[in-house]
Formats: C-alpha cells, structure tokens, sequence
C-alpha cells in the first residue's frame, strides 16, 4: 500500500487537492485502503477541466442562428396506416429478441418520506406493491404476448446497489429469472466547493456524486451490458426512469419507428401546455437535435413562446423515455469526451478540518452530470420524436405531495383506472365534482391497455362499493 500511497500523494498534490489525506494518520488500516481505492478511481485532468470551466468560470452561452421545434410523429392511434406498419414492425423486433430494457434507478426515497430506494417504494394504492413490482409485470405481460425473454439492465448508485440488489432477491425478483436481470452501476465525482477543492463525506470518503443519467452510456460499455446484450441478440435498448410508474417499459410502436427508421436513438415526448412546464425541450438548434434543459429556458426565450391561441410553440416535452440501439451506445462511448457536463450548485454535507460533520443552509459545493438526452446532438437520422398521452405513460413521482408527487400519481391512477372500468360497465363512486373517490389499482400483468383489459373483463361481476384492485391473475383485491 505504501506505493500506492505514495503515487496517489503526488497525483492528488499536482492537482492542488492534498487536503483529501488531512485525516490520514486518524485512519485505520481499512479507511486508508477506502480512501486510496476512492482516490484511484478520479479522472484527476477531467475534475480540472470542470473545475475551470464551471467554478472558477462561467462558460459562454451556446448561440444558434436558428431554432426550430422538432418534427413530431402524432399520438399512436391505431386506424392509421404508419401506427399499424410501426407495430408490426416493433412486434417482430419483440419476436425476434432484439429488444431490451434498460431502467435508471439510482435514487432514494428520501423526499418521498421513504428510507430505501426509491423503485422499493409502495407505490401500489391498493396492494402496495413497489415501483420496480409494477415494471416487472409490465414484463411479463410483454413476454408472455411475445413468446419473447427481455433482458433487464438496472442502474443503480453507491448509495443503493446493495439494498436494491437484496429487494429483488427478497421478492424472488418479482417471478421473473435472475438471469436476465443485470444491475450496474455508475461512475461517480468529486463535488468540489468554490475554491474547487474535493470534499470528504467522512475521514476516509470523498463527498461524491453519480456522473448524471447520461453515465448510463459509458456504465453500459464498462458494466459488460453492450458485451450481454449482443450475446443475446439484442439491438435496441428501451431507456426509462423508475419513479415513472406509468412509462411503457417497452412500447411496440415506439420500438417499431425506431427500426423502421433505422435510428441510432428515438425519444418520446410530451405537449406542453404551460411555457415554464419543468421538463426539457426538444428542439434542433442549427439542425442538430437538441434537448434544452427547463432550467436554461431564459438563456433562450423563444421557447418560452405562444402562438396567437395561447398554444406552446415548443411543445415537444422531455418525459425522460428513449431507445437506444446498441451500435450507437458503443460509438457514443468511444467519443464520450465530447458529452457535455451540467453544473449544480447544491448543500453538500462534508468533514470540516476538525473532523466534525457539518450540514450546510444554503448551497456550498458544485456537482458534475451528464444527461442522457445530450446523446441526441450526435445522431445521423432525421429525429424520431414520438407525442405521448402523460396520463397512459409519464406521470413522474419526485416528492410526497405537490407537483409530480405520490398523491398526484395515486390521483392520476384514479382517473384512468376509472375510465376503464366504466367502459366495462363497473360502477365508480365520484364525488360531487365529478372526481373519483376510491382507490384504483389495475395490475399491469394483466392488463396494459384499456383494450386488453376490456377484452379480459368480459365476464366480470363487478363489486357494488369500496376500493377497486385487480391482481396479474384478473382476481379482484
């Protein structure tokens, strides 16, 4: 270990980062080898870069001579002819194994109120079933239409690969086989305060940070997820995020655009209807395929724009639901340094020079992230942009109450839940604003659509009152 001491002193010295070992001689053998194995894992020359671009500096402003909203195919409806030729074109991608998941489930549940990860959280109104529970029925419907097996990659962080691991394997991985489930995990960096120093979490840890939901792309290369998914003849690769317990884990159509279009990567968007709606833009900027954060919206004010109706002119939504083929991952990972980083400044807890934790009021250190989405710049295609109903596929859940909240999605559940069992004759109770008053909840093993569910409730004889649930097997709950 001294060798390696030794070589990591000088490399964090040259940098100006020798305050990482201020707790050293405090250490056990164990917090030393931790803090050696953090160290060794840092891309030194890249934290300077970031460092010097986004905290010493501010980076220039991106300007485009020209922004366009994306070309958007409508609304799946399946009278029309392109829909039909998408789903016969996804169905054989399906049949043939070609396709896969791959979901993003690196958070906690801590705004949610909940201590776990966030995909353990009981999302179920009426069963209470998890988050990660609900998309693995989705799977098994899918593979029982299809006669097909989808492979599951599932990225998690440092801060809960192991508890994530153990929940699936306490739940006997929701009866799906182990084999085809593959959990990775993702680079993380050094926050670093305004004088661009790292940070220490404890004596001997740094104060990190996962590299952002665009590290899927070189944690897929690294973690042996493109190496698995060629093994097994998969091409296309279905992005989601785990707090979107209404997301399509895999929709036919969307698949079927992609290959129809022989795309490197396809998105989903969503019409906004309010200009400051808190999700990215989709856009091309000089042509190029963009996604503009919510959060940078001022630096370019014609997205904030309304036509003469009052109708958002940039529509195009970002619902965080992608494809991605497996040749375009491998090629955007061999020219990853071109990825674009984001900057947060956010309260990070760290270890003073006394050793004592403090917890800051108000922001004191910068983060690093990439986001997925920025791969877009680097497609060769015409964009494939497929408009969704939020209601059937994006209903994101990030806090308790609020705005895309628990409550906001039991109530969306609520309300389209509803909407099926009145079309099958079923009686819901409604308050006097016309506002559904039980809990609903419809598993989607057994049901993915209103059509298979009509179809699969032909015969039911529907309970007169109280909450609604029907389980993977159509018995009510």
């Amino acid at each position: 270990m001294a060798d390696k001491e030794k070589a990591l002193r000088e490399l964090a010295a040259a940098y100006g980062q020798e305050q990482v070992f201020q707790f050293w001689d405090r250490l056990d053998e164990a917090g030393r080898e931790r803090l050696l194995s953090e160290l060794e894992s840092i891309d030194f020359p890249l934290m300077q870069r970031l460092t010097e671009e986004w905290v010493f500096n501010d980076p220039e402003v991106e300007h485009f001579q020209e922004i366009r909203p994306v070309s958007v195919i409508p609304k799946v409806d399946p009278t029309r002819s392109d829909c039909q030729d998408a789903l016969e074109a996804g169905e054989a991608a399906f049949r043939a194994g070609e396709v896969g998941l791959f979901l993003v489930a690196g958070g906690q549940g801590t705004r949610l109120g909940f201590d776990g990860p966030k995909g353990a959280y009981p999302i179920g109104p009426v069963s209470q079933k998890s988050l990660f529970e609900f998309h693995a029925e989705k799977i098994h419907n899918l593979q029982n239409r299809y006669g097909c097996t989808l492979p599951w990659y599932i990225m998690v962080s440092d801060a809960n690969g192991p508890a994530t691991q153990a929940f699936f394997e306490e739940h006997a991985y929701f009866g799906l086989h182990p084999d085809q489930i593959q959990f990775l995990h993702q680079r993380m960096v050094p926050c670093v305060d305004d004088q661009g120093k790292f940070m220490l979490e404890a004596p001997d840890r740094l104060a990190k940070n996962p590299n952002g939901h665009g590290g899927c792309i070189p944690a897929m290369v690294e973690n042996g997820v493109i190496k698995d998914a060629r093994a097994r003849g998969v091409k296309y690769l279905s992005y989601f995020q785990v707090d979107n317990w209404a997301v399509k884990v895999a929709d036919p159509y969307f698949i079927g655009y992609h290959v129809q279009a022989q795309a490197q990567m396809a998105s989903k968007n969503h019409r906004k209807h309010q200009p400051r709606e808190a999700v990215g833009v989709h856009c091309l900027c000089d042509g190029e395929y963009r996604v503009i954060e919510y959060s940078e919206l001022d630096l370019y004010p014609q997205l904030l724009e309304t036509d003469a109706e009052g109708n958002v002119v940039y529509y195009a939504g970002n619902p965080a639901i992608h494809i991605l083929s497996v040749d375009f991952i491998e090629e955007t990972f061999n020219r990853f340094e071109q990825f674009p980083w984001h900057r947060a400044h956010k309260k990070v807890p760290y270890i003073n020079e006394a050793g004592k934790l403090v917890k800051p009021d108000a922001p004191n250190a910068y983060k690093f992230e990439t986001f997925v989405f920025d791969a877009l710049r680097f497609i060769q295609h015409e964009p494939v942009a497929l408009e969704i109903d939020p209601p059937g596929e994006y209903t994101p859940i990030k806090s308790y109450s609020g705005e895309n909240s628990v409550e906001g999605a039991w109530a969306t559940m609520r309300e389209y839940w509803a909407k099926w069992l009145e079309k099958a004759g079923c009686p819901v109770p409604r308050d006097s604003e016309g506002r559904v008053s039980i809990a609903i909840e419809i598993s989607p093993q057994f049901a993915l659509s209103e059509a298979e569910f009509l179809e699969k409730t032909r015969d039911f004889i529907w309970p007169a009152s109280g909450d609604i649930g029907i389980d993977k097997d159509g018995k009510l709950i």
